[in-house]
Order: structure tokens, then sequence, then C-alpha cells
């Protein structure tokens, strides 16, 4: 019998990401327990990069609605993330913007940022969800299939084994039984494959890819660096121009610097060429700072997987007892810094069903159905902002039909409130705040903004 207080007695989180993480948390809430299982080790003792997030050692700029909602998830993390040297940036007049059409007027916003390294923000808030007395995070553990009901009508659990060890196939599986599976593992989700292992149907899939690659190192603040901005963005300015540059101060008094590109100019993790790329970005900002900056590591090189969208909303037929999240469901070219926050606002949108489950006293059962049609809503425009900002590099793929009328005009639109930010610091703002997701798209059509628009045309 589970517990009045809970809406079951277990939880399992497939990848302890920070998606996972957060998932998690929200899970704790809820369930008697929570098991978390990650295929690799986490650092001990200080935060390190690991195995499992490849990204860690590129640029990282947590958006303002995804540090909003790991702080009410995680009380005074942010304050933890400060204490170790994370960088606040006032997006306005903290960071030099070059985009297509020059650079942008550079302002006092109040619309603040954190900058720092990646796995510094894993490590924290692992260390947080290790604290609760519920949460039991497994390492070395890979999720080898889904466990179900004789009817497979419902997600029981899942099969694991150890990882890490060459007697690993040797051993013989766990079943761990669950009242609710929840899928974090990312970009290498199994769920399709095993969705159809147990009858039912994989979802459809979308994905656009550019071929882009990154390049990325850190560096000393000089002593005697002097600018008055703390941070430069170079945008790419597709199809023209392809590759894009950005340095951004992190913690203990360093630079990272990042060079992206596409072939045939991809970036090069040799010193010469990775500091030739910065010399032939349009502008020699980053470059005429980093040339006499002391180099504290070697050029990491990343390629990502591109954008991906898998459509569980519309499978007919799913099994109850089991939720994707994250870049398991949607996971986005890295350069559009929306991955993190948009795992946040599943992990936000979890919280609210469940919520709404006990309140009404009902049970898991549609769970499943509710959960994707809404994650769906939440994953829509940051799909068709990153896919159609893609779909500009000669190096596209996945865009199988040229853009409609509505998406000409729209991109046409987008381009002109791109333009007047090197005009008027309203316009900016407002793009800041549908780019960091606290306002929805649509208000970039209040009437002062498409006023704004027309009168730029004159």
């Amino acid at each position: 019998m589970v517990d009045a207080a809970f809406l079951g007695d277990r939880a399992v989180v497939i990848g302890g990401s920070l998606s996972g993480f957060l998932a998690a948390r929200v899970l704790s809430d809820f369930f008697k327990q929570v098991i978390v299982l990650e295929r690799a080790r986490y650092p001990v003792e200080t935060p390190a990069p690991r195995k499992g997030i490849p990204q860690c050692t590129q640029l990282h700029v947590l958006l303002t609605r995804g540090r909003q909602i790991i702080e009410d998830l995680f009380p005074g993390l942010e304050a933890e993330l400060l204490e170790v040297g994370a960088v606040t940036l006032d997006m306005g007049a903290d960071v030099n913007w070059l985009n297509p059409f020059g650079w942008a007027v550079r302002f006092p916003s109040g619309f603040e940022t954190l900058s720092f390294s990646r796995y510094i923000l894993d490590w924290l808030v692992h260390r947080r969800l290790s604290q609760f007395s519920n949460v039991e995070i497994v390492e070395a553990r890979y999720v080898q299939g889904l466990r179900t009901t004789l009817d497979r009508t419902r997600v029981t659990g899942v099969v694991v084994r150890p990882s890490g060890t060459a007697s690993s196939e040797q051993t013989e599986p766990e079943e761990l039984i669950a009242d609710l599976v929840v899928d974090t593992s990312g970009y290498s989700s199994q769920i399709p494959k095993w969705l159809q292992a147990i009858g039912y149907n994989s979802p459809e899939e979308a994905t656009v890819t550019t071929s882009i690659e990154y390049a990325s190192r850190i560096y000393e603040i000089p002593q005697d660096f002097q600018e008055s901005w703390r941070g430069v963005y170079i945008q790419a300015a597709p199809p023209e121009r392809t590759s894009m540059g950005v340095l951004y101060p992190i913690e203990n008094n360093r630079w990272m610097v990042s060079v992206c590109a596409t072939a045939p100019n991809c970036p090069s993790t040799e010193e010469t060429e990775f500091l030739k790329a910065l010399q032939n970005l349009p502008s020699d900002r980053i470059y005429n700072a980093v040339k006499r900056a002391k180099p504290l590591t070697s050029i990491q090189p990343y390629r990502p997987s591109g954008n991906r969208l898998y459509r569980y909303e519309r499978l007919k037929k799913k099994p109850q007892g089991l939720i994707a999240l994250g870049d398991s469901v949607c996971s986005f070219t890295p350069i559009y810094g929306q991955g993190i926050t948009v795992a946040a606002l599943g992990a936000v949108l979890l919280q609210e069903c469940l919520q709404s489950i006990k309140t009404k006293g009902s049970d898991l059962s549609q769970l499943p159905t509710r959960f994707h049609q809404q994650l769906a809503k939440i994953n829509t425009t940051p799909w068709i902002a990153a896919t159609s900002q893609d779909a500009k590099y000669p190096t596209v793929k996945g865009i199988n039909k040229p853009s409609s009328l509505i998406e000409r005009v729209m991109g046409w639109y987008m381009d002109r409130l791109i333009y007047l930010t090197t005009q008027e610091p309203r316009i900016t703002l407002a793009l800041f705040n549908v780019f960091h997701m606290l306002r929805p798209s649509s208000t970039l059509f209040r009437p002062f903004i498409v006023w704004r628009v027309f009168r730029s045309l004159f």
C-alpha cells in the first residue's frame, strides 16, 4: 500500500545529467524513493569535467528562466555558484554583441546572467540532491531495457547492469521495480528502441543538423586588461559567414574563448590555426584580447549532434509509467544556449502534472499522455528558433521543403529586430526577454515594436 503522502513507492530516473537531477528533485516530493541511474562516475572532492557530458569543456551561459527554476528547486544554489566564482554579466552593458547588422547598442539593461564552467553547476546540483534522504544516485549503472506488466500496458521498472568493467556483460542483470520511469539519458536515449521491443511504435523523429564544430580554450585574464566590456559575442551570419566567436569571463579570473564554424572552416585544435580563426572573425576584439593572454588549457574540440525532436505526443498508444524529458525528447544545437532551460521547464511541467494528480486524488495512468502533450508545446518555440536559424547554413540537413511564405516573413521580421538592436535598447531588451524564455515570442509583436520595424524601412 502506497503511503498517502506519496503518489508511488519508487520513481527511477535514467541518466544522471542535470535534467535528470532536476527531474529527481521534483519526483522527491511525490515518491517515497527516487533512484537516479548514471552510467559514468561523478567527481568526488571538487568540480571537474566528467565522461557523459562531452560539452562540459565548452562555454555555458545559463538563461534567466532556467536560472530561476533551478534556484526555486534548490534554494541558495545561485549563492553557491557565485561563491565558487560564477560571473554575473549584465547582457546589455557588459557584453559586446556583433550581429550581422553591426554592434548592438550597449546599455545598463538590468538583465543579468551567470557565466561559469558547466561542470560546476552539475557538481553543485549533484551535491545538493545527494542531501535528500529519499534520493539515491547510483553510479556505473546502465539501463538495458524496460520491465512491464504481462500485457505490456504499463512499464513497471527497468533492467539494469553495471557499466565500466570488463565483467559487466557477464553480470546478471538486476530488475528495479518502479511506479514511474523518467528517461533523461539525453541524445543517446534508447526509449524509441525499447518501445518497439515491448510492442509499441517508436515516435516520429525530426532532425536538423549543420555539421557545426566547436573549439574552446581557457585563458587567464591579463592583470592589465582594461577594456570597458567583459564579454564579446560575434554572431554568425549564414549563409555568407558561418563562423562565430565568443569570449566570456568565468570563475577564477579566466576567459572561456570559443570558435564555432562549419566546413570548410571548421575550427582547429592547433594553436596557430585557432588564433588565425579568431583573427579572421569580422572583429578582432577577441583576438586582440587573447593574443597576449596566458592559455591555461589545451584547445578542446566538440562536435554536437545537432537538433533532434521526438514526437511522443503523436503516439496513439503509449505505456503507462514511462515519460521522457530534456535532450531525450528535444535537443538543440548548443550555440543557442537553450538546452538546460528547456530541460528545467520540463521539470516544472512534471511538477505541475504530479501536483494536479495528487490534488485530484487520481493515479498516474494518464500522466504520459498529458505530460507529453504539454511538453510538446514547451518545445515548439525553442525548436523553431533553433532550426530556423540553422536552416540558413549551407551545410544544413533535415530541411526537406522550402520555407513557407509565413516562415519567410517571420525570418524577415526577426532580421529587422536584430538590425534594430544596433539602434534601440528597448528592442534589445524585448529580444532578451524572449531569448531567455521569460516572455513568449508573441510579445515581439506588441504595437510599439511592430511600429519600429515599419519605421526602419524608411
